[in-house]
């Protein structure tokens, strides 16, 4: 099962490049030869077009998506449908011949203002195109905030999900923001949580798992 993680801010620097010991237990070396990321779908209201792009990390051990407007709110100057954005990527990972992939980690990142009363939710979720096992877990965050948020999703080892060998397969990635306002006045108020950062865009860090194939 999928562990949530939920930390502060601070620890932001460290998330990219740490794993949880069970997650690095499971992990093989990566394969030397690079890995090529394609990205096949983009759909939700909180992905619009030319605002979504996908880098993987040099040593292969990673793979990085960013977003630029990607913001659930409620409140003031929000329209009725604001409350509730989400993102589904379609990404076709070509991986050398002889191994294979899971997803044993994700760190996503953002920023919360909440007013007293008001509640927000982060969820994700992936699966392998033609697999019916889906991966996800949700966090929730409650008002007054005002601050950075960082969450992290780890698998343990016997609950990580292959991609099978010998047959490409897209990894779906499914992300939502939810905002209520809750006892909040939302009429006098703006409540909103945001997949964001300082630079104006976020990066949500997916960390690879690698096993070689029969």
């Amino acid at each position: 099962m999928l562990r949530p993680v939920i930390v502060g801010s601070a620890a932001v620097a460290l998330l990219g490049a740490s794993f949880s010991p069970q997650a690095a237990a499971a992990s093989k070396a990566p394969p030397p030869d690079r890995i090529v990321i394609d990205v096949v779908a983009v759909n939700g209201s909180g992905c619009p077009a030319g605002t979504t792009a996908v880098a993987v990390a040099p040593d292969n051990t990673a793979f990085t998506v960013s977003y630029s407007n990607y913001l659930a709110q409620v409140g003031v100057g929000s329209k009725p449908t604001d409350f509730r954005k989400n993102c589904q990527l379609g990404l076709n990972i070509h991986v050398p011949q002889g191994f294979t992939y899971a997803i044993s980690r994700a760190d996503y990142r953002g920023f919360a203002h909440l007013e007293s009363g008001a509640a927000g939710l982060e969820k994700a979720s992936y699966y392998f195109q033609g697999q019916s096992q889906t991966t996800s877990a949700s966090h929730r965050f409650t008002g007054p905030v005002s601050d950075d948020w960082q969450t992290s999703d780890v698998t343990d080892v016997a609950s990580l999900v292959y991609a099978p060998c010998g047959v490409q397969r897209i990894l779906n990635v499914n992300t939502e923001l939810r905002v209520s306002a809750g006892s909040s006045d939302p009429s006098n108020t703006n409540s909103f949580l945001a997949m964001d950062s300082t630079d104006g865009s976020v990066n949500t860090l997916y960390h690879f798992a690698w096993k070689e194939c029969p």
